[in-house]
């Protein structure tokens, strides 16, 4: 490797090189990026890599050539010849790292900092699939600023080369990852795997027949500057109540959200169906939970409201959410390039294509902490005081109509709700976080009609924008 003042190049040589056929994963990002255009940077990865120990600027880039070199992802670069698009595997190469000095912050933050602008700008399909920054203070580097593409992890990866990192920089020598991106593509051409697809995309087939063709029933309006903004809310009520209720409803902490976001898009909508994508990390089979690659797809999620199966509560749509959600993830591993046919066919059929751009993405899923042990006395709506809302991102242009993300912080839960205010101002979006909040915090204490939603809520059917 070779250092200067400012910069690093980390020369990496690995196992093996080659070319293949996107992974199913792979190609449902690419579509992706295309569809977002020039917002398409919102699909990028930024992550920090603290640097544990006091270690040497050489024992960093060490350890970092290592992980390049373990995880193939890492130095593929993307093609799209006349035959379809393709990874290109590269055996060995260079990365330019640049150094940056923590001066008046700490250098967590900066690295923090330095992530999100990274993953800020757009990666060529021909560029390596990360950029690395490593922060220094007083001569001793502190953690890696890195922001990746899309097409080479997904959110779990990101989990996974922390492991790997903590046991680099101990000095331990790590064999090439078992299994790799182009190991997959030739999994998902063998015939079960075809044969899995052929399902998904028959149970998609009657849903995509009979869902509405438009997220929203009103005809867009003048949107806010920026057009694409994310709301976000801290509350630490939200996470106990909905810890309490998954134990005594039966239902993951997941469905109890996923419930809560359906009946309240669905009120806003004035619709008794509630229809989106789940974003999905598919990782059941034990070779691709150990995959640094991007293997999540989406799940089509339809709930009728009207058609509970028990009872007309909220408690009886947590339970009947959970059913359509497994059965979703069931169906959920597919060849994207025949799924995308099977859509442009029914848009055909039904004059056009569904509307399909409102989104659930819970990023805990099963791994969500429980914060009903951690407070188990607490007056939980006396906690709504605290609860906390704010702007927290925006974009020029990305292809989305309303997107609803669960995460979690010390002590509370963080809901974000990303929205088309072309279709549902600023306003209303803090509205649907804050109602998600009452619905769920009153439910510890009363069986809340799915007809009273809305009053619980707080918010009413949106008809678009007053002229």
């Amino acid at each position: 490797m070779t250092v200067s003042a400012t910069s690093a190049t980390v020369a990496f040589c690995g196992a093996r090189d080659g070319e293949a056929a996107l992974t199913w994963g792979q190609r449902h990002v690419w579509r992706a990026l295309r569809l977002h255009g020039p917002g398409q940077y919102f699909l990028n990865c930024p992550w920090v890599l603290p640097v544990y120990a006091r270690r040497d600027l050489g024992a960093v880039l060490t350890a970092l050539r290592a992980l390049i070199e373990r995880h193939e992802s890492l130095r593929t670069t993307f093609a799209d010849p006349a035959d379809g698009p393709v990874q290109r595997v590269a055996r060995s190469g260079e990365l330019t790292v640049l150094l940056e000095q923590a001066k008046q912050e700490g250098p967590l933050e900066l690295a923090e900092r330095l992530a999100a602008r990274m993953s800020e700008e757009i990666f060529a399909p021909e560029d390596w699939p990360l950029r690395c920054r490593v922060v220094v203070k007083d001569g001793r580097p502190c953690a890696l600023a890195l922001a990746f593409s899309h097409l080479a992890l997904d959110h779990e990866a990101l989990g996974l080369l922390s492991a790997d990192w903590r046991r680099l920089l101990r000095g331990e020598d790590l064999p090439p990852a078992s299994w790799q991106p182009m190991d997959q593509t030739e999994l998902e051409a063998t015939e079960p795997f075809q044969a899995r697809s052929a399902r998904s995309i028959r149970y998609w087939q009657p849903v995509l027949d009979d869902v509405p063709l438009d997220v929203f029933g009103h005809p867009p309006g003048r949107p806010e500057d920026p057009r694409f903004i994310e709301v976000a809310m801290e509350s630490a009520a939200l996470g106990i109540a909905v810890g309490q209720l998954a134990k005594r409803w039966g239902v993951s902490t997941s469905s109890v959200l996923l419930a809560a976001w359906a009946t309240t898009l669905a009120a806003v909508s004035d619709r008794q169906q509630a229809v989106m994508l789940l974003v999905h990390s598919n990782r059941r089979d034990p070779r691709t939970r150990a995959m640094v690659g991007t293997v999540g797809q989406d799940s089509l999620f339809a709930l009728d409201l009207g058609d509970t199966r028990g009872g007309t509560d909220f408690a009886a749509a947590c339970r009947a959410a959970e059913r359509a959600a497994l059965l979703a993830y069931r169906n959920t591993q597919y060849d994207p390039f025949a799924m995308w046919a099977v859509r442009e066919e029914t848009g055909r059929r039904r004059g056009r294509e569904p509307d399909l751009n409102a989104f659930f993405n819970d990023r805990l899923g099963s791994g969500r902490p429980d914060l009903s042990r951690s407070a188990p006395d607490a007056n939980v709506p006396g906690l709504t005081g605290k609860t906390r809302t704010y702007a927290s991102n925006s974009w020029p242009s990305i292809h989305i109509r309303v997107m609803f993300t669960v995460g979690t912080m010390a002590g509370a839960s963080e809901l974000s709700l990303i929205v088309d205010t072309a279709y549902l101002p600023r306003d209303i979006a803090t509205s649907m976080l804050l109602g998600i909040e009452a619905l769920i915090v009153r439910s510890l204490t009363e069986d809340i009609p799915i007809a009273a939603v809305p009053q619980v809520c707080g918010i009413a059917a949106y008809r678009g924008h007053r002229l």
